[in-house]
């Protein structure tokens, strides 16, 4: 009742499908009974603590900060659980309010599928974000080895100087000795006692720069320390930076369109654009060997596309981007003959993700214009065949025309034929044409065209 009177929330709906998004709880960890114990550190817990456990604290903090923007960032989505789902999809509880039992349950089961789809993405995810941080973790630890290990180089050599000193204090001592009993038979007792008072003055001079030497040792060793922090938070810095840069051009060129559906002996499917185009590979007999039938070298004995839109359902912009991918696979000839061993496959994969990513994108600057063209002065949008039929209208320019755009599979890497039709006013075929010359192809081709067109042309009147 809830559902058709519109006031059930995202969450209930979930449930009435029998989906169920359970959100886990954060589990916060406490400290053992023993680290509350305030006793004295030894020697060796200050080690420990200088090059295994604050290096390691260290990393865990990087890692928990990481981890608590996720969640923050994430916080959103859940919350959105506890809105009506109206307000969140207006039109999607449109659509399901009319649909039957049998359907919802199918609807059910679909979106169970994505739920479990997304919690083995969401496992993968976790599992290579701990494998980074091990990684951290090993690095860390390696190079806090190198440290304390050069460290006790440095106190090596401090040791053995020190260990010379005092052979050497021990002999000059072992003469002086040698020259007081001489002097008791020499009566020159007196004179000794004034030499033995120099040496302990001495002794005293070298204890001092001995000690002098030990501070020298740790003032520098604790400036290169501060000097290798500077630098290698500089170069965390850099590197962050380089990560961010990389993961955004990983993002805008990721033009992986496939998915596999099946791989068995005998052959793999392949979908393209939301399951509307599957692509068939059918192998040759196994090489000897081969367990998992992956041998580079099997040979292909056919590809085969096939269509798997509903032509009648279909929306006219998702019929014109899959007559324009189907116009690159045929014009590419015989498929099997540029793909004959499995060598080959990612290639072809990859030539035909392109396409199908340019006329995806293609389809979606369509249905932005279908919905928003009234922004630019867009009257009407109209598709036929390949063809594009953009209505433009303006009382303030006093100018009404039609401009037809011819499109083909290798959009938007090359300018569009186009005609125009006027109706009202003299914006015509050369007025057109000079603005087109001044959109450069590329990336939302279509949408700068038609901007352009109501920048330059339909604003100010003419």
């Amino acid at each position: 009742q809830k559902f058709q009177n519109g006031v059930i929330t995202v969450g209930e709906f979930f449930t009435l499908l029998q989906v169920h998004v359970p959100i886990q709880k954060p589990r916060r960890s406490h400290l053992p009974a023993s680290c509350a114990v305030s006793a004295p550190p030894t020697p060796e817990d200050l080690l420990y603590s200088q090059y295994i456990y604050r290096p390691k604290l260290r990393i865990y903090e990087e890692d928990c900060q990481a981890l608590s923007q996720m969640i923050d960032e994430l916080k959103p989505y859940a919350n959105v659980q506890d809105q009506l789902l109206v307000n969140v999809n207006k039109s999607l509880w449109e659509v399901m309010r009319t649909c039957s039992d049998e359907e919802l349950k199918s609807f059910g089961a679909e979106l169970n599928k994505m739920k479990s789809y997304f919690t083995k993405e969401s496992k993968i995810l976790a599992h290579n974000e701990k494998v980074t941080l091990y990684g951290k973790l090993l690095q860390s630890a390696q190079e806090q080895h190198g440290k304390l290990q050069s460290r006790m180089e440095k106190v090596d050599e401090l040791l053995k100087e020190a260990e010379s000193c005092l052979v050497a204090l021990e002999a000059v001592t072992a003469e002086h000795i040698r020259a007081f009993l001489a002097a008791l038979f020499t009566h020159s007792f007196f004179a000794f006692l004034l030499e033995l008072e120099s040496i302990k003055a001495e002794e005293e001079e070298l204890q001092s720069v001995l000690h002098l030497l030990w501070l020298v040792y740790l003032c520098r060793e604790l400036s290169d320390l501060e000097t290798q922090n500077e630098q290698m938070l500089a170069q965390m810095n850099q590197l962050k930076e380089k990560e961010t840069s990389c993961q955004e051009l990983l993002e805008r060129y990721d033009f992986t369109e496939w998915e596999i559906t099946e791989w068995s002996e005998q052959q793999a499917v392949f979908n393209f654009l939301y399951d509307s185009v599957e692509l068939t590979v059918v192998f040759g007999p196994p090489i000897d060997g081969d367990v998992f039938g992956e041998d580079p070298s099997r040979r292909i004995v056919s590809l085969n596309f096939e269509s798997l839109l509903d032509e009648e359902k279909a929306p006219p912009s998702s019929r014109l981007v899959r007559k324009l991918i189907f116009q690159f696979i045929e014009s590419q000839g015989c498929w099997q003959e540029k793909c004959p061993t499995l060598h080959y496959l990612p290639q072809v994969l990859h030539e035909v993700s392109l396409v199908v990513s340019r006329c995806k994108t293609l389809g979606e600057e369509i249905e932005f214009l279908e919905r928003w063209g009234g922004k630019f002065n867009l009257l009407k949008t109209d598709i036929n065949d390949t063809k594009v039929k953009l209505l433009f209208s303006a009382s303030t320019a006093f100018a009404k025309f039609e401009l037809t755009l011819s499109l083909s599979a290798n959009y938007p890497s090359a300018s569009l034929p186009f005609t125009v039709q006027k109706q009202i006013g003299n914006i015509g075929e050369e007025e057109i044409s000079a603005v087109l010359s001044n959109v450069p192809i590329g990336y939302h081709y279509l949408r700068r065209i038609v901007s352009l067109i109501h920048q330059n042309l339909l604003q100010d009147p003419r």
